[in-house]
């Protein structure tokens, strides 16, 4: 039981851990920090900033200062990212080992947790992609939905170990699970979109509420707006990406914001009627209400960067209740405090 219950907790600080790390990475990009050291995994080959203080120290001179894209500040938020990305690299490895070790005592296949180190890797590859392709659009946004799919997995195998009871009526916690689905996949899309928004610098491109630029279709360009395979800031052809474009980012995500807030909404009214699944419904609408909140406040402020990355914070918080939402309609489980049961795989 001792070697049940600390499994649990490591798979549990994980999952808080990696969380932090999404919500870092995000401060970070939101902060420009993102090329605070052009290489990777060190800094300027150094381990830290401060060993590669003459290296920063003259690129802030060649790029004229330090409203360029290094600076020591940027440097240690850059490898604060990573050095906590690399100690949550190990404990998902030491998570995995354990899963394999533990397999007839847990009484779960090690499977996911083995799936999850090889997510992992790759996400280090998007990282140091991000880095060495210059910030390229597709690349970042591929990093932030490696960070939220292992966040997403880690969740689902944290809920795993928690022991849940059988909810009074199954059946009618089970029906709402296609919904729940349903509402899983847009919020998904959404981030995948607001991610897109963040890579493009496109938060303010429609600086005006409810309308965008006075209107409520305003100019866009749709075509180099989800071209994919292009730089930071330019078209294919290599020109600059034009506010049409930019327009047409931060549109589609508002727009699809409102169908999100439709889908969750229901689903959370849903699962506030059903005994065994009110906790979950009354979490989801409490933090539905609240990333909405955020999305308009980072509109009419501006975009300070506590509310930025708050933004990020609830879609991942978000992520994670539909994860946990998604299994306990899957099982039929009741997610009320005090009634406990075996885990389920």
């Amino acid at each position: 039981m001792q070697k049940m219950r600390s499994y649990r907790l490591l798979v549990l600080a994980c999952v808080c851990l990696t969380f932090i790390v999404v919500v870092v990475g995000a401060y970070v990009r939101l902060s420009d920090a993102g090329l605070g050291c052009p290489d990777w995994p060190g800094c300027y080959g150094k381990l830290t900033p401060a060993s590669a203080e003459s290296h920063i120290k003259r690129a802030v001179e060649e790029q004229g200062g330090t409203h360029g894209p290094v600076s020591m500040p940027k440097a240690w938020k850059e490898m604060g990212h990573r050095y906590l990305a690399g100690s949550l690299g190990l404990l998902i490895l030491a998570v995995a080992v354990l899963a394999w070790l533990r397999r007839r005592l847990l009484g779960q296949s090690p499977l996911l947790a083995i799936a999850i180190v090889v997510v992992v890797a790759f996400q280090a590859t998007l990282g140091k992609w991000t880095v060495t392709m210059l910030l390229k659009p597709a690349i970042v946004t591929s990093h932030l939905i490696g960070g939220m799919t292992t966040l997403a997995l880690l969740a689902w195998l944290a809920v795993r170990q928690w022991p849940l009871k059988a909810a009074e009526d199954a059946s009618c916690v089970k029906a709402q699970h296609s919904f729940a689905v349903v509402a899983l996949a847009t919020l998904c899309v959404q981030i995948v979109l607001g991610g897109w928004v963040s890579t493009n610098y496109a938060a303010l491109a429609c600086p005006d509420l409810p309308l965008c630029r006075g209107a409520v279709v305003p100019a866009m360009d749709f075509g180099n707006a989800f071209h994919v395979v292009r730089e930071l800031g330019m078209t294919p052809d290599g020109t600059l990406l034009s506010a049409d474009a930019l327009v047409a980012i931060h549109w589609t995500h508002r727009m699809f914001a409102l169908l999100v807030a439709a889908i969750l909404g229901v689903l959370a009214l849903r699962l506030m009627k059903t005994v065994g699944a009110r906790l979950p419904g009354l979490l989801l609408l409490g933090g539905l209400v609240a990333q909405l909140l955020l999305g308009l406040g980072n509109v009419v402020f501006g975009l300070p960067l506590g509310l930025a990355a708050a933004h990020n914070a609830g879609a991942a918080l978000l992520l994670v209740l539909l994860v946990v939402i998604n299994y306990v309609t899957f099982h039929g489980l009741a997610l009320r405090l005090g009634e406990t049961q075996a885990p389920h795989a």
